[in-house]
């Protein structure tokens, strides 16, 4: 072997260092895509979050459909729905102050950085308030929280005062978030199938 080598002009010690190069090389391409994804635990928040902002924002498109007799329901589980939305976000928050996110997308275009976090922050907003006036809304309809295994009795009476404007807010403030999401999905959407960067792949799940 070393004959063939010297025959090539390349001396045994400077292939072992060029082979050693390489794969230093070689590594730090690695690690580096695998830094550009989310990590697991981010991932889990993103998409069982994005279920139960479609669950709730169905329940809440469909109220006004709901027959009488199970409307009590179908609001305690968009109530529940909410209330899991909130939990998981403040998780998702703490998540965040531990674990730090990836670098932003090295192929962004300028316009898109700008608007990123901004977008971002006012969803996160919406996300947080939008529940908070729910559940005011639902205390003072004089509802009771039904758990199924224990209910939560505010001993608050229906106040109209109180829930009319808070449930028109509720109303608005949700719209606004499936406005958000929606853009933020589309955006998603036209990197995946047009663009082909790779950017959703960063928020994907592994196979």
């Amino acid at each position: 072997m070393s004959a063939r080598r010297g025959d090539m002009g390349i001396p045994p010690a400077n292939f072992l260092c060029n082979y050693t190069q390489m794969s230093a090389a070689l590594e730090t391409l690695q690690s580096s895509t695998t830094a550009e994804r989310y990590d697991s635990g981010a991932i889990v928040f993103h998409w069982t979050m994005f279920v139960l902002v479609v669950c709730v924002g169905v329940l809440g498109l469909l109220h006004d459909s709901w027959p009488k007799q199970t409307q009590r329901f179908w609001i305690n589980i968009h109530a529940l729905l909410g209330l899991a939305l909130w939990t998981v976000l403040i998780a998702r928050f703490w998540w965040r102050r531990r674990h730090a996110p990836p670098a932003p997308f090295a192929d962004l275009d300028a316009l898109s950085r700008r608007l990123s976090e901004p977008v971002h922050f006012t969803l996160y907003a919406l996300l947080f308030v939008t529940p908070i006036v729910g559940l005011v809304t639902f205390v003072y309809h004089g509802r009771v929280l039904d758990f199924g295994v224990f209910q939560v009795n505010f001993g608050i009476a229906s106040n109209r005062a109180i829930f009319h404007p808070t449930e028109d807010l509720h109303g608005y403030l949700a719209y606004a978030i499936f406005g958000l999401a929606g853009v933020h999905a589309l955006v998603a959407l036209w990197h995946k199938f047009v663009l082909r960067d790779g950017l959703l792949a960063r928020m994907w799940p592994k196979a």
